[in-house]
């Protein structure tokens, strides 16, 4: 996988707590915004694929979603 620059105008605040963040962590600016894009973009995926898997599946509350009934109504019985 390559790199590629990207170069952002942000407020001189905002970049100051930035700072203090990744110092905290002992990390660069860079390192931390990289590292909280590659986060939130995991939480993201995490979530679409959970809400999905519900949607298939069912809730937690055992209610099937429509994919789940329709692939059960279409399976032969077993006798």
């Amino acid at each position: 996988m390559g790199s590629t620059v990207l170069s952002l105008r942000i407020d001189g605040e905002l970049l100051d707590r930035l700072r203090s963040h990744a110092a905290k962590r002992g990390m660069s600016v860079q390192d931390y915004v990289v590292r909280t894009l590659i986060r939130e973009d995991f939480d993201e995926r995490f979530k679409t694929a959970v809400d999905e898997t519900e949607r298939f599946y069912g809730a937690a509350d055992g209610t099937a979603g429509d994919e789940a009934a329709d692939a059960t109504a279409a399976s032969p019985a077993i006798t």
